[in-house]
C-alpha cells in the first residue's frame, strides 16, 4: 500500500511540475491580459517600425524610380506634352531624364518624412489604438493617411520645393514644355501648365503610404517582423483578429 501511496505522490507531483512550467514558459499575453495601454503602446511601436522601414525604402536610390509599384510618372495633365515628346527622339530623352529627376526629387525628399510620421504617430489615442488592432491589415496606415494626409503635405511641400531645385527638375521641364506650347499656341491655342512640386508632393505621399500599407501587414501577419516584444506581445495576442490561433 505504502509503495502505491508513493508512485500515485510522484505521479501527481510531476504532472503540477509539468503544468507550473509551461505556465513559466506562456507567452505573457496569455498570463495577464494586455491592458489599453499596451496596445496602444503596441500599435505605436509598430508604426514607428513601419514608418521607418518605409521611409528608408523610399529615400534610398531608386527607391521610386527603381519600384514600379510607386515610380512616379510623368503627369497625366501633361500627356499630350509626353506624346509629343515621343515622337522625337531628342526629346525623347530629355523625357526618360525628366522622370528620373521626379523622381529622384521623391526620393530625397522622403528623408525628412520620418520625423513628421513619428510626431503624428504620438498623438494616437487608445480608442484609436484598440480599433486599429482590430481592423483590416492596413487599418493603421488609413488611420494616419486620413488623419495626417493635409499636414503631412503642408510638412513636406517645402521639403519636395528645395528637393526639386536640388535635382534642377525645372532644367528639364522647361524646355520640353515651351516646345510643346509654342506648337500648340498655333495649333490649339491651349497650353500645359503643371504645378511640379504639387504633384510630386502628393505621388510621393501617395507611394510613401503604400509601403507604410505593406510594413503594416507584414507586422501584423508576419512573427518575423516583430522586432521588439511589445509588437510580439500585442500582435500576438488574443486581441489581434489576424493572429493565427484566431483563425
Amino acid at each position: 500500500m505504502k509503495k502505491i501511496i508513493t508512485l500515485i505522490f510522484i505521479a501527481v507531483f510531476t504532472f503540477s511540475c509539468d503544468v507550473l512550467n509551461n505556465i513559466a514558459k506562456a507567452p505573457t499575453s496569455t498570463i495577464q491580459q494586455l491592458s489599453q495601454t499596451d496596445i496602444a503602446n503596441g500599435l505605436k511601436s509598430a508604426l514607428n517600425v513601419g514608418t521607418g522601414n518605409s521611409v528608408n525604402l523610399v529615400s534610398a536610390l531608386n527607391g521610386y524610380y527603381g519600384n514600379s509599384l510607386i515610380k512616379i510618372p510623368f503627369p497625366k495633365e501633361a500627356q499630350a506634352v509626353k506624346d509629343m515628346c515621343d515622337k522625337v527622339p531628342a526629346l525623347k530623352t530629355q523625357m526618360t531624364q525628366f522622370e528620373e529627376k521626379l523622381n529622384r526629387a521623391a526620393e530625397d525628399a522622403a528623408k525628412g518624412a520620418k520625423d513628421v510620421f513619428i510626431s503624428a504617430i504620438t498623438q494616437m489615442t487608445i480608442s484609436d489604438a484598440i480599433s486599429i488592432l482590430k481592423g483590416q491589415d492596413n487599418a493603421a496606415t488609413e488611420f494616419l493617411k486620413k488623419t495626417t494626409y493635409n499636414t503631412l503635405y503642408q510638412k513636406f511641400l517645402p521639403i519636395v520645393k528645395q528637393s526639386t531645385e536640388k535635382v534642377m527638375l525645372a532644367k528639364y521641364w522647361t524646355p520640353i514644355a515651351d516646345k510643346y506650347n509654342s506648337t500648340a499656341a498655333l495649333v490649339t491655342g491651349k497650353k500645359v501648365t503643371v504645378d511640379l512640386n504639387d504633384y510630386v508632393t502628393n505621388k510621393a505621399l501617395d507611394g510613401l503610404f503604400i509601403m507604410l500599407a505593406k510594413e503594416e501587414e507584414k507586422i501584423r501577419v508576419n512573427p518575423t517582423a516583430r522586432v521588439n516584444d511589445i509588437l510580439k506581445r500585442v500582435f500576438g495576442s488574443s486581441y489581434n483578429p489576424h493572429n493565427s490561433k484566431n483563425k
